[in-house]
């Protein structure tokens, strides 16, 4: 549940912001979001179902003064939880989130909400730091 992500290159990530209404925290959701990432990932991850992998964000009441440009922090700042997800197109996203099982679960998370909305993006780029401290060439 907690290990790291093997994202494959070329994948399609959905980010979901979901705001949260006056007074509702991130505990009182905990619930019906572990339910409805429960049956994303027990659904719809195989071939078929396309769901590669998952991460969910708390805002931490940050925001980066060196990596924005013209951000307006009165939008930005609005209580929300970010859900990221992986998957090996979207039309195969769509499909399960059309799906009644994922609807149904999806509709206990939105009363918590005063907007959800998902943004798709195609993966241009991926890496990783380069471990400088390998040799090389082996000695022996």
């Amino acid at each position: 549940m907690f290990e790291p992500l093997k994202i494959p290159f070329g994948s399609t990530m959905l980010f979901n912001v979901v705001k949260l209404k006056e007074g509702v925290s991130t505990e009182d959701v905990e619930l019906a979001l572990g339910e409805m990432c429960n049956v994303v990932k027990n659904t719809y991850g195989d071939d078929r179902g396309g769901f590669i992998g998952g991460q969910v964000f708390k805002y931490a009441g940050f925001i980066s003064a060196e990596g924005s440009v013209a951000a307006d922090p009165d939008k930005a700042t609005d209580d929300h939880i970010a859900i990221v997800t992986y998957w090996q197109s979207f039309e195969q996203h769509e499909r399960s989130h059309a799906d009644h099982v994922f609807k149904e679960k999806f509709d206990a998370l939105a009363k918590f909400c005063t907007e959800t909305y998902e943004l798709g993006y195609e993966m241009l780029w991926q890496g990783e730091p380069e471990d400088d401290s390998k040799p090389e060439h082996a000695v022996g």
